[in-house]
């Protein structure tokens, strides 16, 4: 008895010594530590890594940029199945522990004193919390002793609802997804709130090891895991019976999804990605930031449709080039592939003569091909296949997914061997001309929705929209395949724009004196011009000459002589200042003659900024694709302000200024504009080109469309339209640059190389039909605008070949404008004869109803 009194008090004072030694080790190491812990204060104000994001106008998404994938969720905003989930896989107890499960951590010592190893320490919710902002993820017993008192503190300050909030974005999940939401898209490409049952609880089982029980890694593992979770939801009541057997007896169907990218605009959002990390840095991928571009969603699709199919019809013109690559059938498929009966028309001597049809091949077979197929991008609608088998004119393919294709001889027949830019081999007669079985290649469906044999296309193209009255970039479109090339042509590419540039030398000699029934000779000329290394002979590009010849009719047809001699006139030096002002780099304007021919380089976005001028009236605007930024809360953080067309400012500085205001600088509002009403000032377009000059030329460049190069624009119908054509030496660079009041559009062609487009493949041919392909669709519903007469200018009769007035009666007399100051004073001789002026004859701003 005394033995066991004896050993009942060392007890005592055993348990009691290792309770103090316990509690002053506690207090010890509080001590020690609680300096070091970190404010809660951070928390309370934290700031979730959340990526980049970059939309439309009208904000569809575009892309996302950042490491970690988060969709940031309030706590209300959570479904309650899902708080539930994450409750039953994690931390059941949550709601009534003060962070820290004392039976937990108990059963951790109890396993580390059984095994001598460590093993789960009962790590809560909010200890997950601690650890994922605050702390490492190393098994110390430092480190755990650190977490358990930062839990402590946190559940002091924070409520339990803002701890949980924490919890459900910042846990780390698998594949780059931090946080339920992110998980939801990642995995099943989902909001939070679609998600099934299996799937809810497959998320809430991946925070306990993301990438052993991730269902893309291992799906076996993750289904046990989702099944473990299941069966607690069911223990604890959060699920019913039938719910709990028909979730675990569910298939899993996780993949990984991107963000649903709503527009596809790769060469956008990078650009504004490059400007978001030169303004941001590193932060610009991690804080959240909401970018709002300019880009139209309907403009931008028809955009990248125009340029898809102008650039595979100026492919398909040139020959095929060949198949991908070729793959030999094993024997097993060759069996799978049963001949049948068929009639056979004309077979080509070694050719079998026997067609098949396909039956449903198993995945095994399939797996070859598939994996074959999968080396080759999809780019654009250019999907890869492999040939099964040959008929006399049809060919059967089949794709990655085991879909089988029949291509009929019209979809085939175009294929004829490219030799060079200018020759193509034989018609095709049969099939197997240009394929075998076996054959690796591309097939899409054409505008009638037919499969036909198709091809990458070499060739390269670009096409920028903008809105003339304030610069924005509706529509941008940098190449046939972002992620093909990179390289941004729209933006990046300086090539020469040919007769593009036409109408600005032409503006300079309106507003130097000329008129546009000033006659300028078009015939053979050599120039020894000192900025020329050599003699130079240019020529028109049909080798003809015209003589004499009015502007109007010389710019109509791009005659190249006339443009030469009228910039000669005009004088170099003249015409250069004259594009300064209109934005043209004068560091890249060559200063000799050559650049009446567009033989200066310039980008597609350039030249449309330019053409934005003659759509606009006059005004200089300057290209932007970035409307506002918005910081992760919806702050608005950045608003783009750019320079508009003010036309009503103009006339309120008219009356109330009548001379020049040379002391207000370019791109000011008047005085009084917008005073009452407390309004900001706008920014106002400066006026670059007088309205005179302008309307001119937009008369003289919708000829273009109605009598001259641009006539195929002719098919869109509409009356308010005007443009240019674009050819360089060789065919190099093809160009059409044309508008509207409300649209100016640049459309380019050409290889990166700078290798020859083909004899006939003029602006005209290879970049026209990109934009009327894209004009046709965006203008549909806008109504035409005509363009007022401005003051200053006045519409007679002069005679055609002179440009001189016309005699009363002149039969052929037509109508032409000009300024006031700058009507002929000669009236021409009329040949003996001449019948009565026609009453009803039409001046150049009325279109006739007949060519339409």
């Amino acid at each position: 008895m005394k033995f066991f009194l004896k050993f009942l008090r060392l007890s005592l004072i055993g348990l009691f010594s290792a309770f103090t030694l316990g509690v002053v080790a506690t207090a010890a190491a509080y001590l020690y530590l609680a300096p070091q812990l970190p404010s809660i204060e951070s928390l309370k104000d934290v700031r979730l890594q959340t990526p980049l994001r970059v939309h439309s106008r009208d904000g569809g998404l575009i892309a996302e940029f950042g490491e970690k994938k988060r969709a940031p969720l309030k706590f209300e905003e959570a479904p309650d199945l899902m708080l539930k989930a994450i409750l039953a896989a994690e931390d059941n107890r949550f709601y009534e522990h003060p962070g820290v499960d004392y039976q937990g951590i108990l059963r951790a010592v109890v396993h580390l004193i059984k095994t001598g190893q460590k093993g789960q320490g009962g790590s809560t919710i909010t200890m997950q919390v601690a650890r994922n902002f605050f702390l490492s993820r190393e098994k110390t017993y430092l480190r755990k002793i650190s977490e358990i008192f930062l839990a402590l503190k946190i559940e002091r300050e924070l409520s339990k609802q803002d701890i949980l909030e924490l919890y459900l974005n910042k846990i780390y999940l698998g594949h780059r997804s931090y946080g339920v939401a992110a998980a939801a898209q990642v995995y099943y490409g989902k909001n939070i709130n679609d998600l099934s049952v299996p799937q809810v609880a497959m998320i809430a089982g991946l925070p306990k090891a993301p990438s052993r029980y991730n269902p893309i890694t291992n799906i076996r593992r993750a289904t046990i895991r989702r099944d473990y979770v299941l069966g607690r939801m069911f223990e604890l009541g959060f699920i019913g019976k039938q719910d709990y057997e028909q979730a675990v007896a569910s298939v899993d169907n996780a993949r990984l999804h991107g963000q649903s990218v709503e527009l596809a605009a790769p060469y956008m959002a990078e650009m504004v990605r490059a400007e978001m990390y030169e303004r941001y840095g590193q932060e610009a991928y991690t804080s959240g930031y909401r970018v709002y571009t300019t880009l139209d969603t309907r403009l931008q699709r028809y955009a990248d449709n125009a340029v898809h199919r102008n650039l595979l019809e100026y492919d398909q013109r040139h020959g095929y080039r060949g198949v991908e690559g070729h793959m030999t059938f094993s024997p097993e498929l060759l069996a799978a592939l049963p001949p049948i009966e068929s009639p056979t028309l004309n077979k080509p001597k070694g050719l079998d003569s026997t067609p098949v049809v396909i039956k449903t091949l198993s995945e095994a077979l399939i797996e070859p091909l598939r994996a074959e197929l999968n080396q080759r991008q999809i780019s654009g609608d250019l999907l890869p296949a492999v040939v099964l088998h040959l008929e006399d004119q049809a060919a059967s393919v089949i794709r990655e997914n085991g879909e089988v294709i029949r291509i009929d001889w019209n979809g085939l027949k175009w294929a004829r061997r490219f030799e060079d830019e200018n020759t193509r081999g034989p018609a095709l007669r049969f099939a197997a001309d240009i394929l075998r079985q076996g054959d690796v290649i591309r097939i899409r469906k054409d505008v009638q929705g037919n499969w036909q044999l198709a091809q990458l296309p070499n060739v390269s193209g670009a096409l920028v929209t903008l809105d003339p009255e304030d610069g924005a970039i509706q529509a941008l479109i940098g190449g046939f395949d972002y992620y093909l090339s990179k390289f941004n042509l729209a933006t990046q590419a300086r090539r020469q724009p040919g007769s593009n540039i036409k109408p600005f030398i032409y503006s300079a000699a309106l507003e130097n004196g000329f008129t546009a029934a000033s006659l300028i000779n078009d015939a053979p000329v050599v120039f020894e011009d000192q900025g020329l290394e050599n003699t130079w002979r240019p020529e028109n590009y049909s080798g003809k000459f015209f003589g004499p010849t009015r502007l109007r009719v010389a710019l109509t047809n791009s005659r190249n002589l006339v443009s030469i001699r009228l910039l000669r006139a005009i004088g170099i030096k003249t015409a250069i200042s004259y594009l300064q002002q209109l934005g043209f780099d004068t560091d890249r304007l060559p200063k000799n003659l050559s650049l009446a021919l567009g033989s200066a380089s310039f980008t597609p976005l350039e030249v449309a900024s330019a053409y934005a001028i003659l759509a606009n009236g006059g005004y200089r605007v300057e290209p932007y694709f970035i409307e506002r930024i918005e910081d992760s809360e919806g702050n608005i953080i950045f608003q783009h302000e750019p320079l508009r067309v003010c036309r009503e400012c103009e006339k309120i500085r008219a009356e109330t200024e009548p001379r020049a205001d040379t002391d207000k600088p370019a791109g000011t509002q008047p005085d009084g504009l917008g005073e009452e009403s407390g309004a900001k000032p706008a920014a106002v377009a400066p006026r670059v080109m007088t309205a005179q000059t302008n309307y001119i030329m937009r008369t003289i460049l919708r000829d273009v469309i109605l009598l001259g190069t641009g006539r195929r624009a002719l098919s869109i119908g509409r009356r308010d339209l005007a443009g240019k054509t674009g050819t360089t030496n060789d065919q190099k660079d093809a160009w059409f640059s044309g508008f509207s009041s409300t649209l100016v559009t640049t459309a380019w062609v050409g290889f990166d190389k700078h290798e020859p487009l083909g004899k006939r493949e003029t602006g005209a041919s290879a970049a026209l039909p990109m934009w009327v392909y894209f004009m046709e669709n965006a203008m549909k519903g806008v109504p035409e605008k005509q363009v007022e007469m401005p003051a200053g200018l006045v519409t007679i009769r002069v005679d055609p070949e002179t440009g001189l007035l016309a005699a009363q009666g002149q039969e052929n007399a037509i109508f032409e404008t000009f300024r006031s100051d700058n009507v002929p004073k000669q009236t021409v001789e009329v040949n003996k004869g001449a019948g009565p002026v026609h009453e009803t004859a039409s001046p150049p701003s009325a279109i006739p109803e007949q060519l339409f």
